[in-house]
C-alpha cells in the first residue's frame, strides 16, 4: 500500500494507497478533533485548499455525538460529507491530556467525561470498536502517552503496556474487519511508538511494534513538554528502526520548521491543531515567517497577508480588513485566517514534495528553516 518513491539522504518522497483514495507523502493531516475543523471550515472548503487527510479524535466522538451515531449515519465520511481518507486518533493523548480525569489499569483507562463528568471505560478493544464504527481509512492503537519528563520505571511500564495493549488492538481490528455490518472492512491499523525521551526505550519500543507487521507506524509521545531539540533527538535514534516500507507519522507535530526538521528525519504524516489555533488569534504563517495580525502596523495595510497565496483570504482581502474583522470580534476574520494558515501547510507539504522530486530538498531545508521560524519585522 505504501511505494517508496525517491529518496534524499533520510527524506522520503512516498505514495500511500487507500480504499479512500491516494495520498501523496510527506503530508500535513489538517486536524478536526470533532469531525470540524474549528474557525467555521468545511469539508469542502478543506477539498479548495489541498488537504489530502482529515484527523479526527476517537474518545471526543465517542462523547459526542456518539460512534454509534456515526456508524447509524453511514460511517465519518457519509456524515461530513468527505471523500478523501481520515486518520482516528485512538484516545490515547486524551490519556495525557486528560491526566487529572483518568486512571490507568491494565485493562485500559477510566475516564470522567470532561463534558459533563460521566464515567467512560477505553481500552484497546473498546478504541478498536469505536473506530471501526467511525468507518475511519486509518485507526490508531491505543496507547498510553506518557508527560515529558517521565521516570525511567514509568516509561518502561508503559512501553511494556502499550506493546500488550497493541497485540489486542491488532486481534480485535482483524475480528471487526471480517464482521459483516463493518462500513470500512478495509481499515488500517497504525502502531505507536513510545518511551519518553529514553533512547534505548524507545528503540526496543520500535523493535517489538515492527515486528506485528502493522499498516504504518507512528512516533508518539513528543511535543509534550521536551525541547525541540530533544525531539529531533529522539527521531534521530527511532528512524533507523522503522520499516522502510511502511508510512512513518510524527503525532501531534508541529511547526513548519518542525516539519522541515521531521522531513530531513525520515517521517512522512503529520498533524497539529497549532496553525488553526493560532489562526484563531491572528498568528499567521507567511513564505516570509511569521505575523501577528493584531498588531497596530496592519491597520492601514492593504496587502493580502501573503502576496502572491492563493488561499482565498489573500485572493480577495487585505491584512487591514482582515484584522478589523479580529477587533470587532466578527468570526468572518477568525474563518479567513484559519484558511489561510492551512493553505499555507498544504502548500508547505506541497514545495516539499516538489523539492524532493527534484532531488532538491536539502537546499530547499536549508533555506527555509531560518526564515519559516523568524517573525516577520
Amino acid at each position: 500500500m505504501f511505494t517508496l518513491i525517491k529518496q534524499e539522504k533520510n527524506a522520503r518522497r512516498g505514495v500511500f494507497q487507500t480504499v479512500h483514495g491516494t495520498i501523496q507523502t510527506p503530508v500535513f493531516m489538517n486536524v478536526g478533533t470533532c469531525a470540524a475543523i474549528k474557525g467555521g471550515v468545511s469539508t469542502q472548503d478543506l477539498k479548495d485548499i489541498g488537504c489530502q487527510v482529515e484527523l479526527s479524535n476517537t474518545y471526543h466522538l465517542h462523547i459526542r455525538p456518539g460512534d454509534t451515531i456515526i456508524k447509524k449515519m453511514g460511517g465519518i465520511h457519509r456524515f461530513f460529507n468527505w471523500d478523501r481518507p481520515v486518520l482516528t486518533d485512538s484516545g490515547g493523548f486524551q490519556v495525557f491530556s486528560l491526566a487529572k480525569l483518568r486512571q490507568i489499569k491494565e485493562e485500559g483507562v477510566y475516564f470522567s467525561s470532561h463534558v459533563d463528568g460521566k464515567k467512560i471505560f477505553m481500552g484497546p478493544e473498546e478504541s478498536m470498536r469505536i473506530q471501526s464504527n467511525i468507518a475511519s481509512t486509518i485507526a490508531m492503537a491505543f496507547d498510553e502517552c506518557v508527560e515529558n519528563p517521565a521516570s525511567y520505571e514509568y516509561a518502561k511500564n508503559s512501553c511494556e503496556r502499550t506493546v500488550r495493549w497493541l497485540m489486542r488492538c491488532k486481534a480485535e481490528m482483524a475480528r471487526l474487519n471480517t464482521l459483516p455490518d463493518t462500513i470500512n472492512p478495509h481499515q488500517l491499523l497504525f502502531g505507536i511508538n513510545q518511551g519518553s525521551t529514553y533512547e534505548d526505550l524507545r528503540i526496543e519500543n520500535m523493535k517489538q511494534i515492527a515486528s506485528f507487521d502493522l499498516d504504518g507506524y507512528a512516533i508518539g509521545g513528543l511535543a509534550v513538554g521536551e525541547s525541540a531539540e530533544e525531539m529531533y533527538r529522539i527521531i534521530d535514534a527511532v528512524e533507523p528502526f522503522m520499516p522502510k516500507d511502511k508510512p512513518r507519522y510524527l503525532m501531534g507535530v508541529g511547526t513548519p520548521v518542525n516539519i522541515l526538521e521531521g522531513v530531513y528525519r525520515g517521517i512522512d504524516f503529520f498533524d497539529c491543531v497549532m496553525p488553526s489555533r493560532n489562526a484563531r488569534h491572528g498568528n499567521l504563517f507567511t513564505w516570509n515567517g511569521k505575523i501577528n495580525l493584531l498588531n497596530e502596523r496592519f491597520a492601514l495595510d492593504d496587502a493580502p497577508i501573503h502576496e502572491g497565496c492563493g488561499c482565498p483570504a489573500c485572493k480577495h482581502y487585505s491584512r487591514a480588513y482582515i484584522r478589523h474583522l479580529f477587533k470587532a470580534k466578527e468570526t468572518l476574520g477568525m474563518r479567513l485566517a484559519v484558511l489561510h494558515n492551512l493553505y499555507f501547510y498544504n502548500e508547505l507539504m506541497a514545495k516539499i514534495r516538489e523539492a524532493l522530486d527534484n532531488h532538491s530538498y536539502e537546499a530547499f531545508y536549508r533555506h527555509y528553516v531560518p526564515i519559516l521560524g523568524s517573525r516577520v519585522q
